[in-house]
């Protein structure tokens, strides 16, 4: 089964407002932590985002493309980034959330991905 670990944190989070040694040790975590589950074999891919300043949210109304300038609901919290693991378990999945440096100063919400039977593709 697949997780997506989804990364959030808010806009004053650690990462973002330590002083730049400390960031550097962050993604060092990070990196170690991709090592980790690429070592494992889990790791099926994933990625940082940009901040939600940089976000466009596309909706269609009445049949028109509507635009706005960054994310779609105002929150504390942003997603700041993913990774999507293959896990045999969601016990299994959960380990390897806690083990993603954001969980320290943000969350990690792990969702299963919606299994879509292959004649629906």
């Amino acid at each position: 089964m697949q997780y997506a670990c989804l990364i959030y944190e808010t806009p004053d989070s650690f990462r973002l407002t330590a002083p730049p040694e400390e960031q550097q040790k962050i993604y060092g975590e990070y990196m170690k932590f991709s090592e980790d589950v690429q070592k494992a074999g889990v790791v099926r891919g994933g990625a940082p985002l940009q901040t939600t300043d940089t976000a466009t949210t596309v909706r269609i109304r009445n049949g028109e493309i509507l635009t706005t300038d960054g994310p779609f609901a105002e929150t504390k919290e942003w997603l700041a980034g993913f990774f999507l693991l293959e896990c045999a378990t969601l016990d299994e999945a959960l380990d390897w959330a806690a083990k993603i440096p954001g969980a320290k100063y943000g969350s990690i919400e792990v969702r299963p991905l919606m299994e879509i039977p292959a004649r629906a593709l």
